[in-house]
């Protein structure tokens, strides 16, 4: 009952992890400009800045699960799936789903106005789920901590798929919505309201933030 308490009452600095998923260049500052108005129009970036604020203000520490694919395709398994990963054609022996980033790109660097700082931990992945054969489970039990607050796209993706593992590590979990996207249709909405309110909380920025403290 102690991390249901907790959670409904404030998000300490020292039991929290803010979580800035897959926090890159490439997906932060696409190439694609109509991704780049996707962003802009739910104020993706600036939140995520907010977010992050309001966490060093408190002194919490920041962990970024970060896309450290191959150039070589090396890491990356080919598998038949019905859509490529925008839901259109693709997926098939001819043109399978690959990482869009590899590590060593400019892409695949975090983002500069929401970069780490000293005592945060970047996390190589090479998976969705952000704890699979990740070093993750281990960084936050060493410093306690008990509770994540999760940011970043794809909802749909990544993120789901840390939430999933999340849940089941049996840690306490904030999403927090303004600061997390999908492009893929509602998918986004879905998640917010369908899946993620039995798993967590899902909370603004801003509500996020007044929950916080040293």
């Amino acid at each position: 009952m102690a991390r249901i308490s907790r959670l409904n009452k404030y998000l300490p600095a020292s039991t929290t992890a803010l979580v800035m998923f897959d926090a890159l260049n490439g997906y932060l500052h696409p190439a694609d400009p109509k991704k780049v108005q996707f962003l802009a129009e739910r104020n993706i970036l600036p939140n995520m800045q907010r977010l992050m604020a309001g966490a060093r203000k408190v002194g919490m520490n920041a962990f970024y699960p970060s896309g450290a694919h191959a150039p070589d395709g090396s890491d990356t398994v080919a598998r038949l799936t019905d859509t490529d990963m925008d839901l259109g054609a693709g997926g098939g022996v001819d043109k399978p789903i690959a990482p869009r980033f590899h590590k060593g790109s400019k892409d695949s660097e975090i983002a500069p106005e929401i970069a780490p700082v000293a005592g945060d931990v970047i996390v190589p992945k090479h998976r969705w789920n952000s704890f699979f054969q990740t070093d993750l489970d281990l960084q936050f039990r060493v410093r306690g901590i008990d509770t994540i607050i999760i940011c970043g796209g794809s909802t749909d993706v990544g993120i789901a798929s840390t939430v999933f593992a999340a849940r089941d590590l049996d840690y306490g979990i904030v999403v927090v919505k303004d600061c997390c996207y999908s492009a893929r249709g509602n998918n986004n909405e879905f998640f917010m309201e369908r899946v993620f309110p039995r798993m967590g909380r899902v909370m603004t920025v801003d509500q996020t933030v007044a929950l916080m403290q040293p």
